[in-house]
């Protein structure tokens, strides 16, 4: 069954002290969807939330939950609750009331209010915890009491303001799971802001990737991951290889002199592309095979190693199990479906080659690149 849109941006603006944050955006959020709006720091995804939130009016465009324009509505008549990074608890009561709050603000009956605050805090497993404190809480306790608080007031859409970015490691990867599996549950809308592209990819059905104040793409994790529209997401979603190209034709692309089968077709004759590699997909073969390059540098990652390698002056990072040393020239092979081909953007050039990564890039000599005689002549053809 198709879900229904429940918020819906339309051509939203705004601005602070005369500089575009938000630039005619446009979003559609379903009933029961886990969106994440993903981006770097000041590409306007908190700004987008506390929109929805109505803690931010916007100069020009409409908010819509359901039919309802509610530009002009104030956050506590808006069918939400927000999570916010510090959680906003009362430090001067304990746990029970800080959940009950936001219902004794409604004026909810004292054993309706008892009854939904040991559910909220079964659910966060925090039952036991009523009479403690918050300050004497964990930061990740504190974080589930928030969420209990948040959900007890029964939202429609719960908006979370990178409310893990406190936690360590270990714990952030505990609640990141948790909250997916709570909504699930609930079958609530979560809305989430986050600048971590591997929580936004294993929590999200739906991801926002933003930058400048505008939507870059919006997809599944999996078409965000596999599919780039930009070389901003391909190297903002994981990490890339990302190269001059020149589309042939369809399912035909060179690079580096080469012509290589790809899975990519709908582009103009000759368009120059930009051409995307991960770093997992690409296999090493001996030298003398494929592309040939020099092994730069090796960083051991705990189940891979990162290894960057230079081919014709550009460095790749290549993710591989096997231990290849500095120095060693390796030889590496691309399948049809290992290469993503993308149309050029402003974001073009500025991305993918990882130099920098490299103690001996500003040592090395210029790279050669060893043609195979059979890719070679398909070049030649090509040509």
């Amino acid at each position: 069954m198709e879900k229904k849109p429940i918020i819906n941006l339309k051509d939203i603006s705004l601005s602070f002290d005369g500089e575009k944050v938000l630039e005619g955006l446009n979003l559609s959020i379903c009933d029961g969807e886990f969106v994440t709006l993903l981006g770097p720091s000041g590409c306007g995804k908190t700004t987008t939330l506390r929109i929805i939130g109505g803690f931010l009016t916007p100069d020009s465009g409409d908010v819509f939950f359901g039919a309802n324009r509610v530009n002009d509505l104030p956050p506590y008549k808006r069918p939400v609750n927000t999570i916010f990074q510090r959680y906003a608890l009362f430090p001067h009561l304990n746990v029970y009331d800080n959940v009950a709050f936001g219902m004794r603000v409604q004026k909810k009956k004292k054993a309706e209010i008892a009854k939904t605050v040991e559910r909220m805090l079964e659910m966060v497993n925090l039952k036991g915890f009523e009479k403690r404190t918050v300050s004497t809480l964990s930061g990740g306790q504190q974080q589930r009491v928030a969420i209990a608080r948040a959900l007890a007031n029964d939202p429609k859409v719960l908006l979370l303001d990178e409310p893990l970015a406190a936690l360590d490691l270990k714990l952030r990867k505990d609640m990141q799971n948790e909250l997916k599996n709570m909504q699930k549950s609930l079958g609530i809308t979560f809305i989430y802001v986050t600048h971590d592209q591997e929580e936004a990819l294993s929590m999200s059905d739906t991801v926002v990737v933003m930058d400048g104040g505008e939507i870059q793409q919006i997809g599944s994790p999996l078409d965000i991951y596999n599919e780039p529209v930009n070389a901003f997401v391909a190297d903002f979603i994981g990490e890339s290889n990302i190269l001059d190209g020149v589309m042939l034709s369809d399912y035909k692309v060179k690079f580096f002199g080469r012509v290589f089968d790809c899975l990519d077709a709908g582009f103009e004759k000759d368009e120059p592309v930009d051409v995307v590699i991960r770093p997992e997909d690409i296999n090493i073969v001996p030298a003398g095979n494929g592309l040939t390059g020099t092994v730069t540098s090796v960083t051991f990652k705990g189940v891979h190693y990162e290894t960057i390698v230079d081919f014709y002056g550009f460095k790749w990072l290549i993710q591989t199990t096997e231990y290849h040393p500095v120095g060693e020239v390796i030889g590496i092979v691309l399948d049809p479906d290992d290469i993503h081909i993308m149309h050029k953007s402003r974001y073009s050039g500025m991305f993918g080659d990882y130099s920098s990564y490299s103690e001996e890039f500003d040592e090395m000599n210029d790279p050669t690149i060893d043609l195979v005689d059979d890719e070679a002549d398909a070049a030649g053809e090509a040509d």
